[in-house]
């Protein structure tokens, strides 16, 4: 079958279907669905800034899957979180229009430390719980999120994880509520990341579209999941989530 003219036989469509699935459900709960659906398309043949592009469209799919679930369970107030939604749309369309002039290389050298770092603090921290921390700090969540925001558009690999931080240091959230905001402003990253890699025509359409049905559904499971179970489940994964990713990381820059 042919989709933005690459050739892919029907069992990798359903294998990157199934992956996407996957990242869907692990992307919701902890983040880092990216670390398992763009070294999947890369090896299926496709670009490194067509892969950048379609695993945003369909990563799309399962931000908004996400927090189509932690709406409908009250977790997010769109009405307070709007403002920030549209600022981080900003930056990530500006990150999404650098990436396709400027080698990224250089993130690499120090994002598996900064992924394994925010492991060890979920791990470590004793204060969070689901209960909201102390007032929220406008001016420091307002900066996070813009430079979260640019790195997603920029980067993106552990973008779930930072917002998150963010959003426990300074937003005053508990877990879970970071967890649902979180996935709305990746939502509204992921959307200005479409739009601009549209532009400059590095997405396929057609393979993404397919990867972002498992997206939804995977999402919508992982988002269930972390709304029945909360930090039983959430605070475990993202530590897991982080460890992997890290090594990941660090296993392609110094062993390939």
């Amino acid at each position: 079958m042919s989709i933005g003219f690459i050739d892919f036989d029907i069992t990798i469509l359903l294998l990157l279907f199934l992956v996407s699935f996957c990242a869907g459900f692990v992307d919701s709960i902890a983040g880092g669905g990216g670390m398992i659906t763009i070294p999947a398309l890369l090896l299926s043949g496709v670009s490194p800034i067509e892969a950048l592009g379609t695993n945003k469209l369909q990563s799309s799919f399962g931000s908004f899957s996400a927090t189509c679930s932690f709406y409908q369970k009250g977790y997010i107030n769109l009405q307070k979180s709007f403002p920030l939604a549209i600022l981080v749309f900003i930056f990530s369309g500006l990150g999404t229009i650098s990436v396709q002039f400027i080698n990224t290389a250089f993130l690499s050298k120090f994002l598996p430390f900064l992924v394994l770092s925010f492991g060890v603090y979920f791990l470590f921290a004793p204060k969070i719980t689901e209960e909201s921390q102390k007032k929220p700090q406008i001016t420091l969540l307002f900066f996070a999120l813009a430079g979260i925001g640019f790195y997603d558009g920029f980067f993106g690999p552990g973008t779930g994880s930072f917002l998150m931080i963010a959003l426990l240091m300074f937003g005053g959230y508990g877990l879970t509520c970071s967890l649902a905001h979180a996935k709305l402003y990746n939502f509204s990253t992921n959307f200005a990341s479409v739009v601009f890699f549209a532009l400059g025509g590095n997405i396929l359409w057609g393979l993404g579209f397919i990867m972002a049905i498992g997206q939804f559904f995977g999402a919508r499971l992982g988002s269930r999941a972390a709304i029945k179970y909360g930090i039983k489940i959430i605070k475990p994964l993202i530590v897991l989530v982080s460890f992997l990713m890290s090594a990941k990381l660090l296993y392609e820059q110094f062993m390939l």
